[in-house]
Formats: C-alpha cells, structure tokens, sequence
C-alpha cells in the first residue's frame, strides 16, 4: 500500500486520551484544575504521522514526538520505544486508546506498564486523579469495575470516557508554531526486530445469497425445509 499521499487521522481511541489530557489540564468536568501541568503527544510512524500530532496540538496539547519509522512495528516494538520515552519524560501518567483500528491488537499499553513496572487500568470509561493515585472505571464484561491504581500508571480509555472537542480555528493556527521534535527508531537502542511472522490469510468462506420471504408464514415454512425447525 502506497501511503505517499494518504491524509492520516488519529485512532479515535487516542482522540479520547488525548481529550481527557487536556481536560485534566483545563480542570474540566470532576477533574480540578491543573492535575495536569504539561501534555506530551506522541506518535511512531511515518513522516505524515505528524499531521495527527497536530491535530492533537489544536486540541491542547503542549508539545508532540514523532519518531519515525516505515515499519509496521509489533506491539511489543511499540512498548519499548514508549517505554524509552517515558524514562526521558517521567510523565505522572500515561494515557492512550485502548488498542489500534488497523491491528486491533489491544496490546501496547499492557505490555508498557509490564516494561514499566507500573499498574495500570484498561478501559477507562472514567479516570478520578487525585492524593497520588487514579481512581479509575472500567468497562468489563459484567459491567462497570472502580479501581484504585496508585501513580504514576499506564490508563487505556474506552469509547465513553469522553467526546472529544473539535479543534477551533485560532486553536489549528496555533498549533501550527507547536514543538513537534522527530527522532528515529535508532536514537533509542531499542531492539524492534520482528518476533512474529505472519504465515497465511485466509479469506472467509463465502456463503450463499440469502432469500426475501413475504410473510412470517413463508419464513417458518422455509426454516422448517431446512431443518431448524
């Protein structure tokens, strides 16, 4: 796939992340005022990569990084390369989606907080930051789970932590004059070679067209031909 001329758009599950940032910066809704001091973006990827981290400079974000790479990096690559970043930074916290949209893998942020040492607390529909910890609400399978987690952590957010906010025009303007640093993968001596290899793709099978009935009669007469009932 040829990404030459392809406009990049954030995964929106770090559009979230990078919302709830803010507003623990802003002091907006149960969050007070300036629990966060500094707000760093960061993205592994290609050159255009740089277009999402503006967009995240519009929404309030202070500074970004982009370190570079043309590979299609492993979760586990990923991890190393946050996790180096978080030593230079010492972020309180981390925050980020809760997996990606193209691999889907949900992944990178339990690995982290595994390189970290830190705890962390996966789908975060909402995050309470206060006397040292995070009180965080998560959405399992049986419902809705509140945990404790002691700082600094690794959070992953879910679809209803938030609605992000549209970037304003002045806002765009000004993130245009924002710090974006670029690095490559090499600045950091992280070992991102590949340790799984994809062996084959298999389409699903194809299934026969389904038929219209017209009425309940047709469809129990047609479910009993076949046998279900």
């Amino acid at each position: 796939v040829d990404l030459a001329n392809v406009k990049m758009s954030m995964n929106p599950f770090d559009e979230i992340a990078v919302e709830e940032a803010v507003r623990l910066k802003e002091g907006k809704e149960h969050h007070a005022a300036g629990t966060a001091t500094e707000i760093v973006v960061v993205s592994i990827g290609v050159t255009q990569a740089q277009e999402t981290i503006r967009t995240a400079l519009a929404m309030g974000a202070d500074r970004g990084l982009l370190i570079q790479s043309d590979a299609d990096l492993e979760p586990l690559a990923v991890a190393k390369l946050l996790k180096a970043v978080v030593d230079e930074e010492k972020p309180d916290l981390v925050l980020m989606g809760k997996q990606s949209i193209d691999g889907d893998n949900n992944a990178v942020g339990q690995m982290l907080a595994a390189l970290l040492d830190w705890p962390q607390a996966t789908f975060a529909s909402k995050i309470v930051i206060g006397d040292g910890k995070a009180t965080v609400t998560r959405e399992v399978d049986g419902g809705l789970q509140t945990i404790a987690s002691t700082l600094p952590a690794v959070v992953t957010v879910d679809l209803r932590l938030n609605t992000p906010r549209y970037a304003s025009l002045p806002n765009i303007m000004k993130a245009k004059k924002k710090e974006i640093a670029v690095k490559a993968v090499a600045d950091y001596g992280v070992d991102t070679a590949p340790r799984l290899k994809v062996l084959k793709v298999t389409e699903p099978a194809k299934r026969s067209a389904g038929i219209k009935v017209a009425d309940a009669a047709e469809l129990v007469s047609k479910l009993k031909s076949a046998g279900v009932l």
